[in-house]
């Protein structure tokens, strides 16, 4: 892994939030100021395809990347606000309905956010 993935992967493993890759970018920068976007790009399909980090799509918004752990995520109808939620492992439970087996599944709520409801 280069210097610029292993900075991305611990930027978006020790992220409290759910960064695009633009903001990614900009901490990124601030250690390495010559760095650009399609570097950070290009490393961050490479941690998304190894599985090292998760990419969140919503639509009409930009993606975004998040740790790996096993988690879901509520996301508000109006403003796009993503926020982490444990429901505790349904893979079983999915399997199960589906008559299949999954290898992984990225569950996203729908809600209004308090914010959103208070406008």
């Amino acid at each position: 892994m280069t210097k610029y993935g292993k900075k991305i992967l611990e930027i978006v493993s020790s992220s409290g939030s759910h960064m695009t890759a633009e903001e990614i970018f900009d901490a990124l920068r601030q250690t390495y100021p010559s760095v650009v976007l399609a570097t950070v790009y290009n490393n961050l399909n490479r941690l998304w395809q190894e599985n090292r980090i998760r990419k969140v799509s919503v639509e009409g918004m930009p993606d975004r990347y998040d740790r790996i752990q096993r988690h879901d995520h509520l996301v508000c109808k109006r403003c796009g606000r993503l926020l982490d939620i444990d429901l505790g492992d349904l893979t079983s439970q999915l399997e199960q309905k589906a008559g299949i087996s999954i290898l992984s599944y990225d569950l996203k709520l729908t809600y209004v956010c308090e914010d959103c409801q208070n406008k």
